[in-house]
């Protein structure tokens, strides 16, 4: 349905090179009406904010400059939240103003697929039209300003791929952000600093503390907003861990994490979940697509290793005992794991140590209808996306009864799942360089609603 392209995220030898040479929400209906009354954060100087960048306040002068790029800041985001506020209410837009030239120029998101698709549109376009990144130059590669875009974490390296080419978002100009990024890399810290089998995350913990406790003393930025306008991003299963670490990052900033799980301290009103994909080869092509709902002859289909407590009951349940309900630890040598997912009408998505997996966008560009099977997880884009329209949520407690859940799902109902999923792939796709509605674009505009629900002030 797309067009699909390989991605420009540099290679692993590349990186290899560079080291040798030099030794990285609420649901929209809900956060719009939000938007009417943002939360305030009225933040005061402590004792160890003013240490921390004491060679900062001392001047005056500087002050009043960094009050004015709050209230810079501050009064084009109540301009956005007014305009978002207005089309939410009263459900009209002009649908083309304000769009950009390209691809994907005439795409207007409508049907059922999407919470409030006015308010989304309007959002977007106001998000395109105004909205900075800062990316801190602080820190070198690989730990920083990089990371895998070959691998189950390709999500995390190829946004912060993306965001550091700086062709969408990004200034140079920190007067001009209205968010500032934190380019450290959680699998960069792992792969370099984490000896395996230790147990020990200290070190990983300690870096990040480090980094914020840096750009804290050499940038007044963090300390204005208390970390509030600041996010970071991580696809390994460690990244809720590595903001422990710095309190205020944990409790204050915008965490992207693919370990979107509520019981571990992820807050849905100010972090956003990144979906996890596995790109072994960097590359899209021929990932898209699969047959049509009358070719798919397999009712539910898994295949994955005994991660994790939901998947040991899945696989004692299935495993073997259920020609409709094929579920594998391990598939046959002569079974291609594209093909069944292309061949089944449901695809099933337990979690696994963690409550993110890659399955899940598996699915949805397989045409495979997810049914997500995890405690605590906010799947991602669900501020924008009606996730009930093409997939299905199954408790762990029914996992004995999924074919009857399945088997109850009406012919026509599913119908419908199978042409929104098709409908709703376009926002899980990685292009380079990437296009309107994509996935980086929707990860950015899920980092913009976060930033449209707080509003911070100086005193």
């Amino acid at each position: 349905m797309w067009s699909q392209h390989k991605l420009h995220c540099p290679s692993r030898s590349s990186i290899i090179v560079l080291i040798i040479i030099i030794p990285l929400l609420l649901l929209i209906s809900v956060i719009v009406l939000s938007l009417i009354n943002p939360q305030n954060y009225s933040f005061t100087w402590t004792h160890g904010d003013q240490d921390s960048a004491a060679h900062f306040h001392h001047d005056s002068s500087y002050k009043k400059l960094e009050e004015d790029r709050l209230k810079k800041a501050e009064a084009v985001l109540a301009k956005a939240r007014f305009s978002i506020r207005d089309v939410a209410q009263n459900k009209l837009i002009n649908s083309t103003s304000d769009q950009e030239n390209d691809d994907d120029d005439d795409y207007i998101p409508q049907g059922p697929i999407y919470r409030n698709p006015t308010a989304f549109l309007r959002s977007y376009q106001e998000m395109e039209r105004v909205f900075k990144i800062y990316v801190y130059e602080e820190g070198e590669r690989p730990i920083f300003h990089h990371g895998p875009c070959r691998s189950i974490y390709s999500t995390e390296g190829n946004f912060i791929y993306e965001l550091e080419r700086g062709s969408f978002y990004r200034t140079n100009d920190p007067r001009e952000a209205h968010v500032f990024f934190l380019p450290f890399s959680v699998v960069g810290l792992v792969q370099y600093l984490y000896e395996a089998g230790s147990r020990d995350r200290k070190a990983i913990a300690g870096v990040v503390a480090d980094y914020v406790h840096t750009i804290s003393f050499r940038h007044p930025f963090w300390n204005s907003s208390l970390g509030a306008d600041h996010f970071m991003l991580s696809c390994h299963d460690w990244g809720p861990y590595s903001t422990k670490s710095v309190p205020k990052l944990f409790s204050n900033s915008i965490r992207v994490l693919c370990n979107a799980n509520t019981s571990e301290g992820f807050n849905p009103l100010k972090d956003v979940s990144l979906p996890e994909i596995n790109l072994n080869t960097g590359d899209m092509n021929g990932l898209l697509g699969g047959s049509p709902p009358s070719q798919r002859p397999i009712l539910a289909f898994f295949a994955g290793r005994l991660h994790g407590r939901i998947r040991r009951i899945l696989l004692k349940q299935w495993k073997g005992k259920d020609h409709d309900v094929q579920v594998y630890d391990e598939l046959p040598g002569n079974i291609s794991y594209e093909s069944m997912l292309r061949n089944s009408k449901f695809c099933l998505c337990p979690s696994g140590y963690e409550v993110a997996s890659p399955r899940v966008v598996e699915a949805i560009y397989a045409e495979c209808v997810p049914v997500l099977i995890s405690k605590g997880y906010v799947p991602p884009l669900s501020d924008v996306l009606e996730w009930e329209e093409f997939s299905v949520a199954v408790a762990e407690e029914d996992i004995p009864n999924v074919k009857k859940i399945l088997m109850g799902i009406p012919k026509e109902k599913y119908l419908r799942m199978h042409e929104r999923l098709r409908e709703v792939q376009r926002h899980f796709v990685m292009n380079g360089p990437p296009k309107r509605f994509d996935l980086f674009h929707m990860i950015v505009h899920s980092i913009w609603l976060r930033r449209l629900n707080v509003r911070i002030l100086r005193n």
